[in-house]
Formats: structure tokens, C-alpha cells, sequence
């Protein structure tokens, strides 16, 4: 089976926190299979509530083949709140 988990990876700028504060988190998916090492994909930033959320649904989300980026969004939003991503001019 393929697993998966979020990994927080920042925002860690003090000057960015201060700017946009510290409700905000991304990192990356990393996905657990078959393979020798873990595979990913790169998570963008989103609201801090929304990143914890994701973690918790993916931590117990199983798939016999891995998922595309996509999917696992739009699978995750069919259940849940919509993410909210972070936007530039926030």
C-alpha cells in the first residue's frame, strides 16, 4: 500500500511572519511505497488550519497505487473544506 504525510518545511523568515504572519505553512507531500526511498511532491504555502487538516486526512489515507498531486487535492476537498492557498498580494 502507498501512504502519505505532510512535512513542514517554513514559512521560517521572520521578516515574511511579520509581514503575512504566522497562520501560514508548506512543505511537501511525502509518500511511502514499494520504492527504496520516499518519493514527493511539493506542497505550497496555505492557511496553517487547512495544512494541519490535510496532514490528519492523509496520514490515514491509503491507496494501492500512488496518487497525483491533483487527485489527492481534489479527493481531499471532496470531504473537506477547501484549501486556502496563500496568495502574493495577502
Amino acid at each position: 500500500m502507498i501512504h502519505y504525510d505532510t512535512n513542514w518545511m517554513g514559512p521560517v523568515s521572520m521578516d515574511w511572519i511579520e509581514k503575512y504572519g504566522d497562520h501560514w505553512a508548506g512543505g511537501r507531500i511525502d509518500i511511502y511505497g514499494p520504492w527504496p526511498y520516499p518519493q514527493e511532491y511539493a506542497l505550497p504555502i496555505m492557511h496553517r488550519e487547512d495544512f494541519d487538516r490535510f496532514g490528519q486526512w492523509l496520514e490515514k489515507l491509503e491507496t494501492k497505487r500512488r496518487w497525483g498531486y491533483n487527485r489527492l487535492i481534489s479527493e481531499y476537498e471532496k470531504s473537506n473544506p477547501k484549501i486556502r492557498w496563500w496568495k502574493k498580494d495577502e
